[in-house]
């Protein structure tokens, strides 16, 4: 009796895979497939994320440099008489703003500078460095001696007294 394929004969006789048999090389060639489309998309998605860390800056931001007058005005300052910046002033943002000003000035023009700019801030003094390296600290807030025509919702201040009657002078001026 001949045996057809429909009647499940053995092997190698052309009979047909019995049911519930997976063919696992169908699935073996969707994986292939699925992979070789998705793995350089996430290649891609993981060059972006990580080439975007090494423009940033503090905090993860995207940091650019801008005048040091830009800088001061949106914390409410200009530079003072007898300043010169040290360093390039930056903003780096996204949702938050955060400029910040480094200068050199004379010492004994900090605090008339800090006064006239700030008039209703408390007395800046040594005692609000909180271990900071700095001989003077001002850290102000919309409760706390910023005028309300000010950008900024935060502004700090650290100066460090150097020799030959200079000081240096770090500004940031914030969003929260």
């Amino acid at each position: 009796m001949a045996r057809t394929p429909l009647s499940g004969g053995g092997p190698g006789d052309g009979a047909e895979v019995p049911r519930g048999r997976t063919r696992w090389w169908l699935v073996a060639v969707l994986t292939v497939v699925s992979a070789l489309v998705v793995l350089p998309l996430l290649v891609a998605l993981a060059g972006v994320v990580l080439g975007e860390d090494d423009a940033r800056g503090e905090g993860g931001r995207a940091s650019e440099r801008v005048p040091c007058a830009e800088a001061l005005a949106f914390g409410g300052a200009v530079l003072p008489a007898g300043a010169r910046p040290t360093e390039g002033c930056t903003v780096q943002g996204f949702q938050d703003i955060h400029y910040s000003a480094a200068f050199r000035m004379p010492r004994t023009g900090v605090q008339d500078w800090l006064i006239h700019t700030y008039p209703d801030a408390p007395e800046p003094g040594a005692e609000f460095c909180a271990g900071e390296a700095a001989d003077l600290c001002l850290d102000l807030n919309r409760a706390q001696g910023l005028p309300d025509a000010v950008e900024a919702d935060a502004v700090r201040v650290r100066v460090v007294h150097e020799e030959a009657g200079t000081a240096l002078v770090r500004f940031t001026a914030f969003t929260l």
